[in-house]
């Protein structure tokens, strides 16, 4: 199985221990890539991403998503027995990825000084709700909250309106790119001196640090952001407008010369040459007229003839998508992001369903999907071979319920 992986990260494995989306993100990740993960998952229960979004058949394509490319074992790492187990997977891994609540490896004998001890080489990725130190490290943070606490939640929406949320698992899913950030900073460092790191990444840090300039512009001059819609504050124009036929499209004109462009292009070549509008502070500071001219112009017409113009005037701008429209734009497809698997969706065969494509894309090396989450525990017996138990052992362990 290791021997067929492909991709930059082939000849790296990566011990899985986490459920929901921050830690299998991370380990969706590194899979693309061609690092060989293993995924622990609790006997008879698995990840519970696997019946998140279930529609139909017993494991959701939200889990197909987030597993590919994993290889499944069930193990009770809280058993003694279990925890052996895992101790041999941890000597012989590169990284160690875990999103559980702090304290809850070293609860299971399994902390960084025991994996030190194991594997003095291995990178330990550690994702949480609030860090493994601090106040608050004891405290349960799911995305959510993250999202909340680092933020986010205050400047989404409208001001009349309740706070809003994407709708994705956005504190998660950065966490998970941090994740991966910091495992790959942590291989590089080992190459270069001996000893493995170990990588803090907080749940509400990860959303914090998209903030931008929210804590500076506060600090230093007393702002205080609140939502503001679909526009986006001190940058202007940008917004989302209506169309004539109903539909919407975001029109980003907030560049000196796209400015002008677009101005040209909607008609008011007065706005155009107009010198206070020349930079973002003057266009800023008139914004509301901005708006309300480019709103004019496009309630006057279709959404595709009004992508049509700015595309030929060259102003960043585009329509809003939901799923069928992506299926269709050939965009999506000719860069691989559309890809067809089949799987079992509870019909009597598997069904050819799309996928996501691989992110990013390299050009020597690229990822590739190998194949979909898979079935819990597929690869238990796979696994175990490959770290010295033979069958006799395996049935012991099945016995006794930890795997």
């Amino acid at each position: 199985m290791t021997e067929d992986l492909t991709g930059p990260l082939a000849g790296i494995r990566v011990l899985e221990l986490g459920n929901f989306i921050a830690a299998p993100t991370a380990g969706r990740i590194l899979a693309d890539f061609g690092a060989d993960v293993i995924k622990v998952e609790r006997p008879g229960v698995g990840d519970e991403l696997r019946r998140w979004r279930l529609h139909a058949g017993s494991t959701s394509l939200l889990f197909r998503t987030l597993g590919r490319n994993k290889r499944s074992i069930t193990l009770d790492v809280g058993t003694p027995q279990g925890k052996q187990v895992a101790g041999r997977l941890i000597e012989k891994s590169d990284v160690i990825l875990e999103n559980f609540r702090p304290g809850t490896l070293e609860k299971w004998g399994l902390g960084p000084s025991e994996i030190k001890q194991k594997n003095p080489q291995a990178v330990l990725v550690r994702i949480s709700g609030y860090g493994q130190t601090g106040p608050y490290r004891d405290r349960p943070g799911f995305g959510g909250v993250a999202e909340a606490i680092g933020g986010l939640r205050h400047v989404v929406g409208y001001p009349d309106r309740p706070p809003v949320r994407v709708g994705v698992s956005l504190a998660d899913t950065v966490s998970g790119l941090y994740a991966v950030i910091g495992a790959l900073m942590g291989l590089l460092q080992r190459g270069r001196e001996p000893g493995g790191e170990v990588v803090d990444v907080a749940l509400y840090e990860a959303v914090y640090s998209l903030m931008e300039s929210l804590v500076p512009d506060h600090d230093a001059f007393g702002i205080r952001r609140a939502p503001e819609g679909a526009g986006l504050p001190g940058i202007s124009p940008s917004n989302t407008f209506a169309c004539a036929d109903g539909k919407y499209v975001v029109i980003s004109g907030n560049g000196d010369a796209i400015f002008k462009r677009l101005m040209n292009t909607i008609g008011r070549p007065d706005l155009a040459q107009n010198p206070e509008l020349s930079d973002n502070a003057g266009r800023v500071a008139h914004n509301q007229e901005l708006e309300d001219a480019i709103a004019g112009w496009a309630a006057t017409l279709p959404s595709d003839q009004i992508l049509a113009e700015l595309e030929r005037a060259a102003v960043p701008s585009g329509p809003i998508y939901q799923a069928s429209d992506i299926l269709a734009d050939p965009h999506f497809a000719d860069r691989g992001m559309l890809e067809t698997h089949c799987v079992d969706i509870g019909h009597d065969r598997p069904q050819p369903v799309v996928f996501p494509g691989i992110v990013p894309a390299l050009q020597n090396r690229p990822g590739a999907t190998r194949w979909l989450g898979p079935e819990l525990g597929a690869h238990t017996s796979e696994v175990l071979r490959e770290l010295g138990f033979d069958s006799e052992a395996e049935n012991e362990l099945r016995e006794q319920g930890v795997i």
